[in-house]
């Protein structure tokens, strides 16, 4: 980009401004090696320009379009299967004891928040790998030859009221999904 002459100053102040960058000049063509004028002859021994041959497309095989399945084609999600705390319910094969609520920073429903929050819950698996692990909402942890998620928790968190968008332990009810296990 060329700087007018008026424009230099202004140019020169913001360099200054900016410690780290370096205002360089336009480059100025005459000096430039080996340049001539777009109206300029070819130098001696030079080929003739030429215009370019037309454009001719290599044949190409386009497979016949395709629409995405329909929603009523697509395989059913797994159902969800719901267990309070204590409670061991089989989640497709699993069997899966939520134990208790690690944390609980959902947004209330009656509220507007930046973040959606999440559900952290410690459970006992009694497939596959076994043991208590710990799972995060919409996050899922391998079981077996499978995955298993926490998909929702139930009651939702309501600000104000008297329990302040607190939920009671004996009030919560978790919905696990496992896919996999084939």
């Amino acid at each position: 980009m060329r700087i007018s002459p008026k424009l230099a100053p202004a140019a020169a102040l913001l360099a200054a401004l900016l410690p780290g960058c370096t205002m360089i000049p336009p480059a100025d063509p005459a000096r430039m090696q080996g340049y001539a004028p777009a109206d300029a002859p070819p130098p001696a021994g030079y080929p003739p320009q030429t215009a370019p041959a037309p454009y001719t497309p290599a044949q190409t095989y386009t497979p016949p379009y395709a629409p995405p399945p329909a929603p009523s084609e697509l395989p059913p999600a797994a159902p969800l299967t719901y267990a309070a705390i204590g409670q061991t319910v089989t989640v497709s094969g699993p069997r899966i004891t939520p134990l208790a609520v690690l944390e609980d920073s959902r947004c209330p429903m009656n509220a507007r928040c930046v973040w959606a929050g999440q559900v952290r819950l410690r459970v006992r698996i009694d497939s596959g790998r076994g043991g208590e692990v710990e799972m995060t909402s919409g996050k899922p942890v391998s079981v077996a030859d499978g995955a298993l998620e926490l998909v929702e928790v139930r009651p939702d968190k309501a600000a104000g009221g008297q329990n302040n968008g607190t939920v009671a332990q004996s009030a919560y009810r978790f919905g696990f999904r496992f896919s996999g296990g084939y």
